[in-house]
């Protein structure tokens, strides 16, 4: 869209505003003619209405004129919008030879960001009055010259430019001398000065002349300059060119003393008068004097310095060629050269606006740097093209000419990269082409697109009971790969119940580590472990979270001290039992059975024994806290016997409890109280009763035995399975926690002191024979019991050594038997329910025998009334 608008200045034509836009981000120009000199503060024009902007948005979105590095003439008051000047513009001083004068410059706005050209056309006044270089020229004109000839005055310069500049010359009134009049449109010509009829020195030797220079301004302005001639004698002939305009063509950055054109005047006088000399006239330049030498001698024009085609495309010089007469005539001849552009400026980046960070979620075409290229050299070799150097979500895109931005081409991703050092490359299309490069640094700024992670699936605590109110229980922990606040994390525990209580009831949690604290003390009989979650949270906008799972195992301590349940105690005072004097070794007083309510090693229990009355006649399982005899109970012994018995734990430190137990001795004199030793003294026979009752469990037992294996060989012989037991022998019915029973029993958990020196040699040491299911019979309904004696361990109390089974009864058992020992002692105590025939799941019986010291083997008179009972 293209649009004109018009402003009046004042005293000034009207100011034309161009404004034409190309893009959203780019305007491309927007022109303001102003006259030169205004004074500071002098209105130019309103940029917010001619750009269409809202002038209390142009602070917010910092509206600002770039001079790119230039000195500042121009600034925008952001209250109004006006562009006003800020110093004063000299055309003079901006463009030196150009008749136009245009200051480009770039209006930049943010949010979003876009860039306008902005030329300001400086418009000249007539500010300066020609002046010539020098207030008197002096001029030798040699007499009888005829009329007509015409003579180089010195031009006048003016800075102004156009109709400002100098547009005419006037001549003092002489009668000799006119000045050549020139067309007013021809540009930098020379006054010439016109001899009107031949000169005659002896009449007037000097001529004084004023030459004035006027401009085209208004008002009008001018300058003047003495002109004093003299008269010279003789030499009548001057110099002349061989050419009028010598034309040459010439590269830049030639190398210096490279000849360029040879000027040659020709004099036709002879001697002094002949000899030709050159030297550059008034009117050449400074600067084209340091760029070339004229040999005086020869007319060689040759290089003194960088001849540089951005400096001046094209150089007029004007040779003085003058005879060594008395009367030196001279002759000027015109030399133009034109200098040819090589490709010798690489381009020039400058960096208009950069934008320091970019988010990591910026959309794609988002411009991130404004930049211009400028290259000095013509033609394509001021083309250039850019690109970045590597494969980056980066690409360039060019507006308009010599502009350029830099815009995103992909996602960004901070933690991928948090920052970019992109270099762009510019090239020129010259031969060889040339290249300049510039390295922008972009931040790339984090958003929260990371929810926090916890270093594991799921933490597990320990903690021991009992523990400290407050203590550190451990700590979980996250990280988050954002950047600054979106990495911030801060824990929290999530609102559950644990065990109908909410967790906060149990712990806490330290919001910035993650470390978490008991809120009580434990106790592991109460509470074993219980789980809870936490969840972490960053400090984002909108803020991530996520949630882990902590478990809390708490571990036993050895807090609770064993409590004992039996043999219970009245009132704090010691336990009652009663023993009969009659009993026998391995007599099971009681059982002392306790309780702990820790776990593991701290719930393992020890039984001992400490302080009794006589440390030779008991002792106490330390598994199961059964007490024994040790021996029997002689006339000697008290009838009261005292014994503490100690219960401790495993743990550490190791906590126990006592009860301590009063045994009363009592005497039984009933025959039901006798044992295997007591038959011994009085005789098998002595009474009858017995007698009787071992005959009927004899033959009973014998017939039962045949009965047995008859049936078994009728059954092996018809079957060719093997089918299960079917009866077996538990030693557990007659012991609890397989305590053995007797004496032999109780040697498997018991110590027997080694101050037990008591001798009973008048006693048979009972042994056992056990009848055990035979694994090989294939029966079905009954049991084929093979007589498998075991006989127990023999103890030689006078020596206190042990004796194993003899007589050829293995002692060696098999665990995978389905039987097991049945072991039966002459213990007149022994309940009946222990008896010596035990009912199988099949209905058969097993036999209990007992065997004496002199190996023979006899039905025990303790079970006969039972087994004669249970046959009836």
């Amino acid at each position: 869209m293209a649009c004109w608008l018009n402003s009046q200045l004042p005293q000034w034509p009207a100011l034309y505003l161009i404004i034409l836009c190309i893009s959203d981000s780019f305007c491309l120009k927007i022109r303001y003619s102003v006259p030169e000199e205004m004074e500071v503060g002098a209105f130019v024009g309103n940029v917010a209405t001619d750009l269409g902007l809202d002038v209390k948005q142009l602070s917010e979105r910092r509206f600002r004129i770039e001079t790119g590095g230039k000195k500042q003439y121009l600034e925008v008051n952001f209250d109004t919008g006006a562009l006003t000047i800020k110093e004063k513009m000299d055309k003079e001083q901006l463009c030196e030879h150009g008749l136009t004068c245009v200051l480009i410059l770039q209006a930049v706005i943010e949010k979003p960001l876009k860039l306008y050209r902005v030329e300001i056309e400086i418009l000249d006044i007539n500010d300066n009055a020609p002046k010539f270089k020098t207030s008197e020229l002096n001029i030798e004109i040699p007499e009888l010259l005829p009329a007509g000839t015409s003579f180089p005055l010195q031009r006048a310069m003016d800075p102004d430019a156009g109709t400002n500049s100098v547009r005419s010359y006037q001549l003092s009134s002489s009668e000799y001398f006119t000045l050549k009049t020139q067309s007013e449109s021809k540009q930098n010509y020379v006054p010439e000065l016109v001899l009107e009829r031949p000169l005659d020195r002896e009449q007037r030797a000097i001529h004084q002349l004023t030459l004035t220079a006027f401009d085209g301004g208004t008002p009008e302005k001018s300058g003047t300059t003495q002109i004093k001639i003299t008269v010279l004698d003789v030499n009548d002939n001057a110099p002349s060119c061989e050419q009028n305009i010598y034309q040459i063509t010439t590269a830049e950055n030639v190398p210096l003393n490279t000849l360029l054109v040879k000027v040659t005047a020709i004099d036709q006088d002879e001697g002094l008068n002949g000899e030709t000399m050159y030297i550059f006239s008034d009117q050449t330049p400074d600067n084209v004097r340091e760029v070339f030498s004229l040999d005086s001698i020869t007319g060689e024009i040759r290089t003194a310095g960088v001849v540089d085609f951005e400096e001046a495309d094209s150089y007029q010089i004007s040779v003085q060629a003058k005879d060594k007469g008395t009367r030196s005539l001279s002759v000027y001849c015109e030399v133009l050269i034109k200098v040819t552009d090589v490709n010798d400026n690489p381009p020039e980046i400058m960096i208009t606006t950069t934008s320091n960070s970019i988010p990591e979620d910026a959309a794609k075409d988002t411009t991130v740097v404004l930049f211009q290229v400028t290259d000095p050299d013509s033609g394509n070799k001021g083309n250039s093209y850019c690109r970045i150097t590597r494969d980056i979500p980066f690409s360039i895109h060019k507006p308009f000419n010599n502009h350029y931005t830099l815009v995103t081409n992909g996602g960004l991703d901070r933690e991928e990269e948090p920052e970019y050092n992109i270099t762009i490359i510019c090239m020129d299309t010259g031969s060889p082409p040339l290249s300049a490069n510039k390295t922008i640094q972009v931040q790339v700024s984090d958003i929260n697109d990371n929810a926090p992670r916890f270093t594991q699936p799921s933490f597990t605590m320990y903690v021991t009971e009992n523990n400290a109110i407050g203590a550190s229980i451990g700590a979980v922990s996250a990280y988050d790969p954002d950047f600054n606040q979106n990495a911030e994390l801060l824990y929290s525990i999530l609102d559950i119940l644990v065990h109908g209580l909410p967790a906060t009831t149990f712990i806490s949690i330290e919001s910035a580590s993650g470390e978490i604290f008991a809120q009580r003390s434990f106790d592991f009989e109460q509470l074993k472990q219980f789980q809870f979650h936490v969840q972490v949270k960053d400090c984002g906008s909108p803020p991530l979270s996520n949630n882990v799972t902590v478990n809390v195992i708490i571990m036993d301590q050895n807090d609770n001290a064993p409590v004992i349940m039996s043999p219970l105690s009245n009132k704090g005072s010691a336990a009652e039992d009663t023993i009969p004097r009659s009993a026998e070794p391995g007599y099971l007083l009681t059982k002392v059975t306790a309780t702990d309510a820790d776990s593991g090693l701290n719930g393992q229990l020890v039984y001992q024994l400490r302080q009794p009355t006589d440390e030779s006649l008991f002792t106490v399982a330390s598994e199961t806290g059964e007490i024994w005899t040790i021996r029997h109970l002689s006339r000697k012994d008290s009838l009261r016997q005292k014994m503490v018995i100690l219960v401790k734990d495993n743990g550490t430190p190791s906590l126990s409890s006592t009860v301590t137990i009063n045994v009363s001795v009592q005497d039984d004199n009933t025959e039901n109280e006798s044992t295997v030793g007591t038959l011994r003294n009085v005789g098998p026979w002595k009474y009858d009763l017995k007698f009787y009752l071992m005959m009927i469990f004899g033959s009973t037992s014998f017939m039962l035995f045949v009965a047995i294996v008859i049936l078994a060989i009728k059954v092996h012989r018809g079957r060719n399975e093997i089918n299960r037991y079917c009866c077996c022998w538990q030693s557990s019915y007659f012991s609890r926690n397989d305590s053995l029973h007797g004496i032999q029993k109780a040697s498997a958990s018991i110590q027997i002191p080694s101050n037990y020196t008591e001798v009973h040699e008048s006693r048979g040491h009972q042994q056992t024979l056990d009848y055990d299911a035979c694994q090989s019979s294939a029966l079905n309904d009954f049991t084929f019991l093979q007589f498998q004696g075991v006989a127990a361990t023999r103890i030689d109390i006078k020596k206190d050594t042990q004796h194993p089974a003899e007589h050829g009864i293995s002692a060696n058992l098999t665990n995978s038997d389905a039987s097991k020992f049945l072991e039966i002692y002459g213990n007149q105590q022994l309940d009946l329910d222990q008896s010596a025939i035990e009912r199988c799941a099949s209905g058969q019986y097993g036999i209990g025998l007992y065997a004496s010291d002199k190996n023979d083997v006899g039905p025990d008179p303790r079970r006969l009334v039972e087994i004669h009972s249970r046959a009836l």
